[in-house]
């Protein structure tokens, strides 16, 4: 019989899902654990979905989701449905992403939102390596708690990393911190003023500053308060909204305009 004092040591899920697509197609697929990597037949660009059979991520947990597209491969990849970040007690959980794009190859990473519990504990890093004349869009989308079933958080320690490289060299870096002693600033803080959901989308290619004026023009979804830059072979956009579902709609909206007409991927379709 445990005692009040003892630590109730839970399974942990670990999982490694890595993907090699040259230009002629599949290469290397190698899965473990409770990362898996799903190519569904679609036209155009293959798509590539990585997923979480666990079902979400808490304390302990382990998962990294690494690609690699050849020289002059093109791919989308992006997430089967949003992941969701539960309540951790025993440490964080931890998500590592690396993805290589080779010569004159291009990247859209895609995935659905991260959806963010009371009590979560969540460091994550995600990193594109491109090489000369490689270009990508990348997105990450972040929700705080589920508004449909009140759901309020207030204790959190997320840590999210965003890089993007160009030759080894670093050529945007976003790192993120959102923390119980944030949240408790409330509503009138600087951060995220009363929004609970928010997303970051950049497209990184020569001439990748022509898009803002475009972009701009399609921050009009109601809810949604958004702004676009660009500088330096960059173009940002940065999102913020109070729920989660006018959200994904501008984004949706931005997918098509940084991809120069392209329709979602399939599974953010259905």
């Amino acid at each position: 019989m445990l005692d009040s004092s003892s630590t109730c040591l839970m399974q942990r899920s670990t999982g490694v899902a890595e993907v090699t697509i040259s230009a002629r197609g599949l290469r290397r697929l190698f899965q473990r654990g409770s990362a898996k990597a799903l190519l569904p037949h679609v036209r155009g660009m293959p798509e590539i979905v990585f997923l979480n059979t666990s079902g979400g991520l808490t304390s302990g947990d382990r998962l990294t989701y690494k690609m690699t597209l050849e020289a002059g491969a093109r791919a989308v990849a992006t997430t089967q449905a949003a992941e969701r970040a539960y309540r951790a007690d025993q440490g964080m959980a931890e998500v590592d992403v690396h993805h290589r794009v080779g010569a004159h190859g291009w990247l859209d990473w895609l995935p659905q939102e991260t959806i963010l519990f009371d009590r979560a504990k969540l460091r994550r890093r995600t990193v594109i390596d491109l090489s000369a004349e490689a270009g990508c869009v990348m997105l990450e989308a972040v929700v705080l708690g589920r508004s449909a079933m009140r759901e309020v958080v207030t204790d959190l320690q997320f840590s999210d990393i965003r890089e993007v490289r160009r030759g080894g060299k670093t050529i945007l870096i976003e790192p993120f911190v959102q923390n119980s002693d944030i949240l408790a600033l409330g509503a009138r803080s600087a951060l995220l003023s009363d929004a609970r959901a928010f997303a970051t989308m950049a497209l990184c290619a020569k001439g990748a500053e022509d898009a803002v004026e475009t972009v701009r023009r399609a921050l009009d979804v109601e809810g949604v308060e958004g702004a676009a830059s660009g500088f330096d072979g960059k173009c940002l956009v940065r999102l913020l909204a109070a729920d989660a579902w006018p959200l994904r709609q501008q984004i949706l909206k931005l997918m098509t305009v940084l991809r120069r007409g392209a329709p979602p991927p399939r599974v953010w379709q259905i």
